[in-house]
């Protein structure tokens, strides 16, 4: 399979190493210094593009791709609140694009154990649940998407949570003084405890690649699920597992649910 690199990062050279592990052809790789190879033959031969950038420019890398005819996996976050208007943009083009918030296989096995455990949960009351996410100094979008996307796998399935709010993002420094963000670029003030809200809150430490944690708290016990990424290749992985998924000429927009059929 012919793959196109779009972001050319840390993510991007891991998604190459595998992509190549994998027997697969990198034929083009676009960072900020060569935006114009969108337009180049070897970006339009490609069967299909790997985007891993930021906020700002992924919807711009998405709109190149569909113009170009070629189906892109999209690994960027923080664009959610334009979804729909993508997937629109999508089947205007009659194009085919993946998106995630996360890839990694045993992430999206942990959003669907939370599914699960909040269907559970509406019969036992006594329980309060909270979120808290980990990543590295780097990461521009708070909070994460895949803390996002758990939280809506909590919120559609216990009746008592009616939405989720960030309280705050924290950044952690190496010299042991923090930061609470409060402005709403990459975080909210502390609120009140609501019961109807599932509340999360925000770190921001080192290189840490990726840990969520929901904690469901009764006045006996307390019950903690974590997932902890351990390095950038389980994403790329995925990534690449989902180029693969998308090479056979599919139309339309997926996410993993579709890929792993939960």
């Amino acid at each position: 399979m012919k793959i196109a690199l779009i972001g050319y990062g840390k993510m991007g050279h891991i998604i190459e190493e595998i992509a190549l592990s994998r027997g697969h052809q990198v034929v083009c790789t676009i960072d900020v210094n060569n935006l114009n190879d969108f337009e180049s033959e070897a970006f339009r031969s490609a069967d299909v593009a790997i985007e891993f950038t930021t906020p700002k420019t992924c919807l711009g890398n998405v709109a190149k791709c569909l113009a170009a005819k070629v189906p892109v996996v999209v690994g960027s976050t923080g664009w959610y609140d334009q979804l729909e208007q993508v997937k629109a943009d999508v089947a205007k083009a009659d194009g085919s694009l993946f998106w995630a918030s996360n890839f990694s296989i045993g992430v999206n096995v942990f959003v669907a154990m939370q599914k699960y455990i909040a269907k559970i949960m509406n019969s036992y009351p006594q329980y309060d649940v909270a979120m808290q996410e980990t990543h590295h100094i780097h990461k521009l979008d708070s909070p994460s998407g895949t803390a996002i996307t758990i939280a809506e796998a909590i919120t559609d399935n216990l009746e008592r949570k009616q939405n989720w709010k960030e309280t705050a993002c924290i950044w952690q420094h190496e010299d042991g003084q923090t930061d609470v963000a409060r402005n709403a670029e990459v975080g909210t003030q502390f609120q009140a405890h609501n019961d109807s809200e599932l509340e999360v809150v925000a770190f921001r430490r080192g290189e840490v690649p990726g840990i969520h944690t929901v904690v469901y708290d009764s006045d006996v016990d307390t019950i903690t699920m974590t997932h902890s990424a351990k390095s950038r290749r389980g994403f790329a992985l995925g990534a690449v597992i989902a180029a693969e998924w998308m090479g056979d000429g599919k139309k339309g927009v997926y996410t993993m649910t579709d890929l792993m059929n939960f």
